[in-house]
């Protein structure tokens, strides 16, 4: 799995956004293949126009997280969340801001309305199961 930190220095990189969409895409292909069984509404993310599933799995106290889409641009913005999310603990992930994480991407400016909705959708939902962990603990 690409670390979130390698595929920023690596957008930085990429001269135009024809190159970052394919770099995009072929972080979604790198994914894991993911099980066919969850691919269920208990792992369907609400709120994108793709289809979009994400299961998490405690491990050690962290949640590492999984998914899958349709769609090969958002499968790679799932790759990318996936990269800034997973292997942390609930408590970690409920404090990474987002916006603030994924700004020297500039993904707002060069993402449909549609896809900024989906991605928006994509970290509420990890932040939920995140929420839900973390209170189960106390």
């Amino acid at each position: 799995m690409t670390e979130f930190d390698d595929i920023v220095s690596d957008f930085a990189f990429l001269e135009d956004w024809d190159e970052r969409y394919k770099y995009l895409i072929d972080l979604g292909r790198r994914l894991p293949p993911y099980p066919e069984e969850k691919r269920d509404d208990t792992h369907k993310v609400r709120g994108c126009a793709s289809q979009v599933w994400l299961d998490p799995t405690p491990v050690d106290g962290r949640l590492e997280f999984a998914g899958d889409s349709d769609a090969h641009i958002v499968k790679g913005l799932v790759a990318l969340l996936i990269a800034l999310y997973s292997g942390k603990q609930p408590e970690e992930i409920l404090a990474v801001d987002a916006v603030a994480s994924l700004a020297p991407l500039d993904l707002a400016s060069h993402l449909t309305p549609q896809r900024s909705n989906g991605l928006s959708s994509m970290v509420n939902r990890i932040r939920a199961i995140a929420a839900e962990e973390a209170l189960g603990r106390t």
